[in-house]
């Protein structure tokens, strides 16, 4: 190998660098996960955190320079949104291979989510496959400026904050797919838990728009869901 060719290389790997710094801290990685939901702006970001406005901007700021995020001007202010779609896939991919390469996250996964599916969660396609079978109620709990972004078609908008409050009322014989933001996702595995102590038969979808979008499936719409 020639030292121009190297030093390309390290020019290269360098770049690849950046990217890997951007994402080296929790807070980035959920700002991606919000965003993968839909455009934000830095103060329902920050809300979402639970940390200043100046420390999301700051994050914001890392992740943009990295080529994960972009913005444009609404207003006075500024609406932030992941680069593409290969971003989600990215963090996605991070995180699976954490689980899968890290004993301490496995761990946690089996822990905290693993062991509160009553059944099996199920994928993107099997769902698509169960819709086709017999009547399903899908059922986002996320909050609903993220619903009115981009939703699973025909699905019910119940945040979890109302589920707890609210009692569905479904036919007892009703077959219920909760969702959220994606396998992490902690509000689907708390509404998932309440129906079925109300005696739904309810299952988890694993995915979350994104991957459900990345395949290829239909999601629907609504340009007021912009926070």
């Amino acid at each position: 190998m020639s030292l121009t060719s190297r030093s390309d290389q390290h020019a290269l790997f360098s770049q690849f660098a950046l990217v890997a710094d951007a994402l080296a801290h929790c807070h980035r990685l959920s700002l991606l996960e919000l965003l993968a939901q839909g455009e934000r702006r830095v103060e329902v970001l920050a809300g979402f955190l639970g940390i200043s406005i100046a420390s999301t901007s700051q994050h914001l700021q890392k992740l943009k320079r990295a080529g994960l995020v972009v913005d444009r001007p609404v207003g006075r202010q500024r609406l932030y949104r992941l680069s593409g779609n290969q971003v989600a896939s990215l963090v996605l991919a991070l995180e699976k291979v954490a689980e899968t390469s890290l004993a301490s996250v496995e761990k946690l996964v089996g822990e905290q989510i693993r062991s509160r599916d009553v059944e099996p969660p199920i994928r993107a396609a099997e769902l698509r496959a169960l819709i086709e079978r017999e009547p399903v109620v899908l059922l986002d709990v996320r909050p609903a400026e993220e619903y009115l972004a981009g939703h699973l078609p025909g699905a019910l908008h119940l945040p979890w904050e109302r589920l707890r409050h609210e009692p569905p009322t479904w036919p007892a014989d009703s077959m219920i797919v909760v969702y959220c933001r994606g396998p992490y996702c902690f509000l689907a595995l708390e509404a998932l838990q309440a129906l079925h102590r109300q005696g739904y038969r309810v299952r988890r979808l694993e995915d979350g728009v994104p991957e459900w979008r990345r395949l290829g499936f239909p999601v629907e719409e609504d340009a007021r869901g912009v926070a």
